[in-house]
């Protein structure tokens, strides 16, 4: 699936943010051996597991959920995580332990480790979890059952590049010639006025 890019840049931080197209949002390589024990006719369960050690629920890619991510700065702090899905809703907080298709949550992962599980598209990331540096925001679909949706053994997510950069220095001021005490008083013609001075402008 086709991935845009964008570059946003601020005083304190520089963003690189993917969104995958996708429609409205809800709530290949390596061949992998399935599992024959399946808590769910959902599905096959794999040997496989992910970066976090939870087993890959692999499913047709006609029917698999996907997500895009799209990460932007927050103007007051942080940053908004934005998901946007396809053939996938979020379960709900009473629902149960058993894989059903397309449902489930969606974990938020900050370089590889968990920073969240969602059941909303929206999510405000903490300016602490991204310290200065670049960082990888991963949205990664799993099944109520803690299995992660796959397709020809990957888990289904999307990644969002971020770049946190100091805020540029301020330019120093240019320093000005010392002001020379006169030898003489001067004199002023009736209703002259002094114009007043200034020794520089304000440096945005």
């Amino acid at each position: 699936m086709p991935s845009t890019s964008w570059i946003r840049s601020t005083l304190a931080a520089l963003a690189v943010c993917v969104l995958l197209p996708l429609g409205a949002a809800g709530c290949a390589t390596g061949h992998s051996r399935a599992s024959a024990q399946s808590p769910s006719p959902v599905g096959k369960v794999l040997d496989d597991t992910d970066e976090s050690g939870r087993h890959l629920r692999e499913v047709d890619r006609k029917d698999a959920p996907e997500v895009g991510v799209e990460v932007t700065p927050d103007p007051r702090d942080g940053w908004d995580v934005r998901l946007a899905f396809r053939h996938f809703r979020c379960s709900g907080p009473g629902a149960g332990r058993t894989a059903v298709a397309g449902r489930g949550l969606a974990y938020l992962f900050v370089d590889g480790r968990e920073a969240a599980r969602l059941r909303t598209p929206d999510y405000h990331l903490p300016g602490r979890l991204v310290p200065h540096g670049t960082h990888h925001v991963t949205a990664r679909l799993y099944a109520d059952d803690g299995t992660a949706w796959a397709v020809h053994g990957k888990p289904v997510q999307s990644t969002a590049d971020i770049t946190v950069s100091d805020p540029d220095p301020a330019p120093a001021s240019t320093p000005t010639a010392p002001v020379q005490s006169p030898t003489h008083t001067p004199t002023r013609s009736p209703g002259a006025s002094a114009a007043p001075t200034m020794g520089g402008s304000p440096v945005r």
